[in-house]
């Protein structure tokens, strides 16, 4: 799914958004890893934690975003940065991590991309991957239903998948034989939310934008609106006025 980023719209919950990616790296058993690519590495606010954690290591950025590179470029100037698909990167020789932070459900055919990027790593390498899993949830089951009713179905077909991430053992199936060590879990995050509609807010950082960006603006402006009102009902402020929005994402380390 090709999309254009709005880098400001998507920070708007960054320490949300960090904090699965901080939990990650913590869990990367390499101890001086030399070469270290973020695969989706968006505005690069990761990509600097990854530079501090192994700041002796040739860092490269990639991501298939010119939007999210150009912040990236001015957060972190020193790092190597990259634009290509993520589905069809491949690094100039092996390296010892791919590290990947919520990117990798943008991409199709799970099947046959992890076991190409283990291909990419040198022998007690490891590839690194955390990918939101919260695509049964309200949030995005009545963006998937709104999408397909009403007069936009035609043009947003195609725009939505509705399970772009597996189960937990369809990852270990595949990567437990490619690798010596395997980590696998799931976490569901209780997000504690503020302002109006935060849910709505939250999504359209992410998966909402595509559909809304594939319309025209009356059919832009009744999609969000009715799209708006759901999630708030779905997702109602709590007594305090904050909203409470639990999220689940799924996380692997498998090294060689």
């Amino acid at each position: 799914m090709e999309m254009t980023w709005d880098p400001d719209q998507y920070l708007a919950f960054g320490d949300h958004r960090l904090r699965p990616a901080l939990e990650l790296l913590a869990r990367i058993p390499l101890r001086a890893p030399a070469r270290v690519v973020d695969l989706g590495c968006g505005t690069g606010t990761v990509t600097g934690y990854l530079r501090k954690r192994w700041p002796e290591a040739r860092i490269t950025g990639v991501d298939s975003s010119p939007e999210m590179l150009s912040t990236a470029r001015r957060t972190e100037p020193s790092l190597q940065w990259r634009q290509e698909d993520l589905t069809a990167w491949a690094p100039e020789e092996p390296v010892e991590l791919i590290y990947s932070n919520a990117a990798l459900h943008w991409a199709e055919h799970h099947d046959l991309l992890f076991p190409r990027l283990v291909e990419h790593l040198k022998p007690g390498g490891a590839l690194a991957v955390q990918m939101p899993r919260n695509f049964g949830a309200p949030s995005h089951t009545l963006m998937f239903r709104l999408a397909a009713s009403g007069p936009w179905a035609a043009r947003l077909d195609g725009l939505h998948r509705s399970a772009p991430v597996h189960e937990p053992g369809f990852y270990y199936d595949l990567l437990a034989p490619l690798s010596g060590r395997l980590d696998i879990w799931e976490t569901e995050y209780l997000q504690v939310l503020t302002g109006e509609n935060p849910v709505a807010e939250f999504t359209k950082g992410s998966w909402l934008k595509p559909m809304l960006d594939a319309l025209e603006p009356p059919q832009r402006r009744a999609f969000e609106a009715e799209y708006r009102r759901l999630v708030l009902e779905a997702y109602p402020r709590r007594d305090d006025g904050r909203t409470v929005f639990p999220f689940k994402r799924l996380f692997m380390i498998a090294v060689l």
